[in-house]
């Protein structure tokens, strides 16, 4: 059973937001895992232009500021996108990430693309999973001494949530090893909903979409990145699965064991559960939050903080004036009902491969 450390969102004079994260760290174990001179990554999500829901950079900073207290040297990392966004390639994600707040000046720590120039920087790695034997993982995240996994708990449109895991697999990946997960996505379009605008023909990497009276995707072409799906404002292009639905998580469990390679006792994880959105931060905006704010979680136990999460979020009353809707507001399960697959396999196959353990106690 894995301890996981919870603070909520309740804050005053007296106990301020940015010292109850601090403290947070501390009994959380951050001094076992960050040693003097250690390169510590700090793998966050900079946000893509137009989302706000992603982690602010004051709770970053003072993450920052403790690793700098254990003579750490901390080095803010993300890894270039599968999608055509304004994360594609280093120069437009370290722009990107400037625009979003993340800076020396903001942070009080460098930033570096995980995955190099062109998302060609990465080593492949052994994992003893049942899909893959070997994963690839962007040389930042293999190289650091230490890592300190930020997520921000949220809605994932093939996941059904996205925290730790997702984090550290699709985030710690460089481009084409998120094509290996995405390979199994399908995307379809229901013309009668499409209005041919032509959002999601913009964020195609493959250029696999035309649009003409509507919106049409060339199966042949398409990379199966997912991204049609959540750009698209009419939810007119849906994900069909060339297999089982939850085969991406699997694929995503086993990532993230990748990404945790020659961390044994260097791993943190805190989870933010805030602006809890419906869909990823990979999106250029950001939908209403399907419940209210419920705090921070950290741990060392990636399995157990996603857990965790989900239990906790699950727990809310849900917001009716978000995608939950009225029917979805007593859902007892938020993720499932938005995104109409079960979330839960990718803890599942976590606690299978040895990534983590479901059972958690609150500490």
């Amino acid at each position: 059973m894995a301890d996981v450390h919870f603070i909520d969102t309740r804050a005053s004079a007296g106990r301020p937001n940015l010292v109850r994260l601090r403290r947070l760290l501390k009994k959380a174990g951050i001094r076992g895992v960050v040693e003097r001179d250690d390169l510590v990554a700090i793998k966050l999500s900079f946000g893509e232009l137009g989302n706000v829901g992603f982690i602010q950079p004051p709770f970053v900073r003072t993450v920052v500021e403790e690793v700098l207290r254990l003579g750490g040297r901390p080095v803010l990392m993300d890894s270039n996108t599968l999608y055509a966004g304004s994360r594609s390639n280093a120069y437009d994600s370290l722009v990107t990430a400037l625009k979003n707040g993340f800076s020396y000046a903001t942070v009080g720590a460098p930033i570096l693309i995980l995955d190099g120039l062109v998302g060609r920087d990465f080593r492949e790695v052994p994992v003893p999973g049942f899909i893959y034997d070997r994963v690839k993982i962007g040389t930042g995240l293999l190289d650091a001494d230490a890592l300190i996994s930020l997520a921000h708990f949220k809605g994932h449109m093939l996941a059904g949530f996205g925290g730790q895991i997702k984090n550290l697999s699709m985030g710690g990946a460089p481009r084409s090893g998120k094509q290996m997960m995405h390979s199994d996505v399908k995307p379809q379009v229901n013309e009668d909903s499409c209005t041919a605008c032509g959002r999601c023909a913009k964020w195609c990497p493959a250029q696999a979409i035309t649009v003409q009276e509507h919106a049409a995707i060339d199966a042949e072409r398409c990379i199966g990145c997912g991204e049609c799906t959540v750009t698209c404002t009419r939810r007119a292009i849906e994900v069909s699965w060339e297999s089982e639905a939850g085969l991406v998580q699997k694929k995503m469990a086993e990532f993230a064991l990748g990404a945790l390679t020659g961390k044994a006792g260097k791993f943190l994880g805190v989870s933010f559960m805030m602006r809890i959105t419906p869909d990823c931060d990979c999106a250029n905006w950001s939908d209403a939050p399907i419940t209210p704010d419920v705090g921070i979680l950290a741990g060392l136990d990636a399995v157990a903080l996603d857990q965790a999460a989900h239990d906790l979020v699950n727990r809310q009353e849900g917001i009716v004036a978000s995608a939950l809707g009225k029917r979805g507001v007593s859902a007892p399960d938020k993720f499932a009902h938005i995104h109409r697959l079960d979330p839960t396999v990718q803890l599942a196959h976590g606690q299978e491969i040895g990534l983590g353990t479901r059972e958690y106690r609150i500490a």
